[in-house]
């Protein structure tokens, strides 16, 4: 919560988005100091927590079908490869 008053201190009227790894407590702290701020975790760190569920001999086909959803080039090709998922 420190950085974030201090940035507040050093003129920051708002922040609009923040991409965080979900650190315990992170999404508390920023909305304490700036309540309007948007908070994206990492996809990169949702995709590893997610793959503690995942069977070990499933993780390359897990990962590899992920990578297709978020590396979409647009909108319908990323919805196209999550609804393929899904059907897994």
């Amino acid at each position: 919560m420190s950085v974030f008053n201090d940035l507040k201190s050093r003129g920051v009227q708002d922040i609009l988005i923040t991409c965080s790894d979900n650190l315990k407590g992170i999404s508390e702290a920023i909305h304490s100091i700036f309540p309007k701020t948007d908070i994206q975790k990492c996809i990169v760190h949702q995709i590893r927590n997610s793959m503690k569920f995942v069977r070990y001999d499933d993780l390359k086909e897990f990962t590899k079908d992920m990578k297709l959803i978020y590396g979409a080039p647009n909108i319908e090709v990323a919805l196209s490869a999550l609804d393929e998922f899904e059907k897994k």
